[in-house]
């Protein structure tokens, strides 16, 4: 027996390469170890910036008790996320069609694949917005709304704890101080005063709940319609972008919406009976059943609520918890496009692996991480011809068909097809 036909041979499928798990295995050590530091830094004492003992902006009461204590915040942020991706990834992403143990087979790696990729660009969210706010907490060192109140100033002796300025000087009465004077036995309650800029419970629950709500658009295809571009196979554009093709207000007739391609006066002029009827602009997008809109709006709202018991608190500034928010939610933006195709164009799926050869990086004059080794050590051969190859070299390495939207009903995945064609396609 040859060893290409050994290679496409019904023995199940090929292992995946160990040089292309380990590579995974380190992103995952990369991104935890992201957190460990972050975590560490917060038991470093930050800057403490000069404060006047009579600015009222810091002169909020202390409260021993949070509404969203850290403990609350690791649960909505980090773990809910991580149990709602575990459902979606083994319940909702679909195998392929047909039966048996390869069948099973893939339908488990895909569904394992998916889940690797969310859980890992969660966690690569959450950490860096971790890491990211406590190392500015640290850099920044600014007093937090109560910070009088957990520092019990040393009144009596003022005049020890005046720092430089020639505002000292001129304004009567107003004189800045060193985090010297505050008298407080517990240090660590005054060190955390100075750690106001950025909130991280903005930051970290916006992280995690942006990631989570692009995570489940992706899935359920919950999107703003649009015009797909670029695709003259299914759409071409001199017939998408002819205006009789635009339904009219004016004169609105029954036929031509039933019937695309033509108009109320008869056929456009490039429509033939041997060429597929082509739709109308209004018929190539649908919007998404409205309920659908809550899975999308409702880790938004609450990471909206976590950031605003910050401010009522009296734990940050308003333009703490601003910051922290934006911050997050572009980390968040960022990790799910690390790992995922865009939420409109997807159809739901994450990028494919890194190809065996460049699991580890590529230089220069290399096109990208997807090569046509493919993942496995037989991936080439196993593909068939120089068609396949080609979108072997593609991101993700799969083709869109178009079909109703859904996790997994609109690509078809050169990945998995092995050897198999379409009925009808042409060698």
């Amino acid at each position: 027996m040859s060893r290409l036909s050994k290679l496409q041979s019904p023995r199940g499928h090929e292992p995946l390469s160990k040089y292309l798990i380990f590579s995974y295995v380190l992103d995952w050590i990369i991104v935890i170890g992201a957190g460990i530091v972050g975590g560490a830094l917060s038991a470093i004492t930050p800057n403490k910036r000069p404060f006047t003992l009579e600015d009222p902006s810091i002169s909020f009461p202390f409260s021993t008790k949070e509404t969203i204590s850290t403990v609350v915040l690791f649960l909505i942020s980090v773990l809910t996320p991580i149990i709602i991706i575990l459902v979606v990834c083994l319940l909702l992403v679909p195998g392929p069609s047909g039966a048996g143990p390869r069948r099973n087979a893939l339908a488990w790696r895909r569904k394992l694949w998916e889940l690797n990729t969310g859980l890992l660009g969660l966690i690569l969210s959450c950490a860096a917005a971790f890491l990211i706010t406590n190392g500015m907490k640290n850099l920044f060192g600014k007093p937090r709304p109560d910070l009088i109140s957990r520092c019990e100033p040393d009144v009596d002796n003022i005049a020890k704890y005046v720092v430089g300025g020639f505002g000292n000087r001129i304004i009567e009465g107003i004189q800045l101080v060193s985090a010297d004077i505050c008298q407080s036995k517990d240090g660590s309650l005054v060190n955390d005063g100075f750690r106001s800029f950025p909130s991280g419970h903005s930051s970290l629950s916006f992280a995690g709940l942006t990631y989570l709500t692009l995570f489940l658009c992706s899935k359920f295809a919950i999107a703003i319609p649009f015009l797909a571009r670029g695709n003259n196979a299914t759409y071409p554009k001199s017939r998408a972008t002819n205006r009789d093709s635009i339904p009219s207000t004016a004169a609105p007739n029954d036929s031509a919406l039933s019937h695309p391609g033509s108009t109320p006066n008869g056929p456009t002029p490039d429509a033939s009976p041997f060429s597929p009827p082509t739709p109308s602009l209004r018929d190539q997008a649908a919007a998404p059943p409205t309920y659908l809109l809550i899975i999308a709006l409702v880790p938004m709202a609450v990471a909206t609520y976590v950031s605003s018991t910050r401010f009522s608190d009296f734990r940050h500034h308003g333009f703490d918890i601003l910051f922290g928010a934006i911050m997050g939610f572009l980390i968040g933006w960022f990790a799910f496009r690390w790992y995922h195709l865009p939420v409109r164009q997807g159809a739901g799926w994450s990028w494919g692996p890194r190809s065996r050869e460049r699991a580890w990086g590529i230089g220069v004059g290399v096109r990208g991480y997807v090569g046509e080794e493919g993942w496995t050590s037989t991936f080439p051969e196993r593909r068939g011809d120089s068609a396949d190859l080609e979108n072997s070299r593609r991101p993700g390495m799969f083709t869109l068909a178009p079909a109703a939207a859904g996790v997994g009903e609109r690509p078809v995945e050169m990945l998995e097809r092995g050897g198999e064609r379409p009925a009808g396609e042409s060698r």
